[in-house]
């Protein structure tokens, strides 16, 4: 894939991002039909979209330094491009290496002229393997990474031992999911092999899928005696996204496993429970507030997908850098600080209308409501029409019915 002058044979094109320039392939050229994704049909994997993605990582391990107040270690063993590496290595105050690999031959060599095009060859090295293989070299006790960044095609599930293993403790590890119709419930069984957890195609999918991640990533770490906590968590497009810590000892271990449960959920009336011990699955499953069955969907995490200390960091981080998703980014992080404390699960008013054969009224004015009645209510960055709140779901179907003035047909 490349020529004698070391430059890729295959057509690129120059792109900036954040505070580096990289080599990309220029993926019009790689298109024959509008369906086409792109970014799979290249020599080397690039989305652009994916630029949300990682100004978030970038502020996300920027936060884990300041936490960490150390000199830090990075592996990201699928690199692609280098794109993400090169940022980490030039954006991130406090990095002292970053380890990039990925097991194309064409990525290797473009990840690498990227880093030289950035003059990053003393902070960022590039290995050409298997990323497991990779991971499992460093997983030496004096060898570990102080952060792993996994953003794969597909799902992060069968890097998770290994990269595990390759964090010290205390360490950060990023994932990436884009498999979201396992995740979401439209392939259950695909789920359940994969994450361990049954899913259920519920409004409030996506938060359950980044719960069936992070309750994969806890088990798994629970086998080598290493507890978990979910310091930042997101979805956006098509993918899910959890940024967790490691900790070592076998009673880390046991204490991250107690946030592991089940949740129980009517389709019908659209009440929802929570089922915090990981043995009682077999209780009766019957609505409390129709008497129509409840579907179960775990084991997955119950704790929290959020540190306050960590996402003011990110805060503050997005508010003095000049990202190309500035914005966005802020808006979200400004939705998560209300929804850190709030309630597991959200309404989504447009859902319980629509089965209550209701207009919609406005989210703000059932937040408003709900406050009124004492309840709590916040807004929830995975969806722009959902409400986090304790309110059961009798009175939820109350108010939207008191507000649009009309009876439940």
């Amino acid at each position: 894939m490349l020529n004698k002058d070391l430059k890729p044979s295959f057509p690129t094109e120059t792109v900036k991002e954040g505070e580096v320039e990289a080599l990309v392939p220029k993926l019009e050229a790689f298109t024959t039909m509008p369906s086409d994704y792109a970014p799979s049909k290249a020599p080397v994997f690039y989305n652009p979209v994916m630029e949300f993605n990682r100004d978030l990582a970038v502020l996300a391990l920027q936060a884990y330094q300041r936490m960490a107040d150390h000199e830090i270690t990075v592996c990201e063993p699928l690199t692609g491009t280098g794109l993400r590496g090169i940022r980490f290595a030039a954006e991130v105050r406090g990095v002292r290496k970053v380890v990039m690999n990925d097991i194309s031959e064409a990525a290797f060599h473009l990840a690498n002229l990227n880093v030289k095009s950035n003059g990053l060859t003393s902070k960022a090295t590039v290995k050409h393997g298997e990323a497991n293989h990779l991971l499992s070299s460093y997983s030496a006790p004096h060898r570990r990474f102080d952060a792993t960044d996994i953003d794969p095609f597909g799902s992060p599930v069968r890097f998770l031992d290994s990269a595990v293993r390759a964090l010290r403790d205390g360490g950060l590890l990023a994932l990436t999911a884009t498999d979201m119709a396992p995740l979401c419930g439209v392939h259950p069984r695909a789920c359940v092999r994969k994450y361990g957890g049954k899913p259920l195609r519920t409004e409030y999918c996506h938060e359950l899928a980044v719960r069936l991640l992070a309750g994969c990533l806890a088990m798994t770490a629970a086998r080598q005696d290493i507890g978990i906590d979910v310091v930042f968590s997101h979805r956006a497009e098509h993918y899910i996204r959890i940024y967790a810590t490691v900790h070592y000892g076998a009673k880390m271990a046991d204490e991250s496993i107690r946030n592991m449960g089940y949740l129980r959920h009517c389709f019908k009336c659209f009440h929802r429970e929570r089922e915090s011990n990981m043995f009682a699955v077999g209780r009766s499953e019957i609505c409390p507030e129709c008497g129509s069955k409840l579907n179960i969907t775990g084991p997955l995490w119950l704790g929290g997908l959020w540190n306050a200390q960590f996402v003011k960091l990110m805060d503050n981080e997005a508010y003095q850098r000049r990202l190309g998703s500035a914005q966005r980014i802020q808006k979200m992080l400004t939705v998560i600080k209300t929804e850190i404390e709030a309630p597991i699960t959200y309404y989504v008013v447009d859902k319980l209308c629509d089965s209550l054969n209701l207009p919609v009224p406005s989210v703000r004015k059932v937040v408003e409501t709900l406050k009124e009645r004492n309840f709590q209510a916040d807004l929830t960055h995975f969806s722009s029409r959902g409400i986090r709140s304790n309110a059961p779901a009798s009175t939820m179907r109350e108010i939207l019915t008191s507000l649009t003035g009309q009876k439940i047909k």
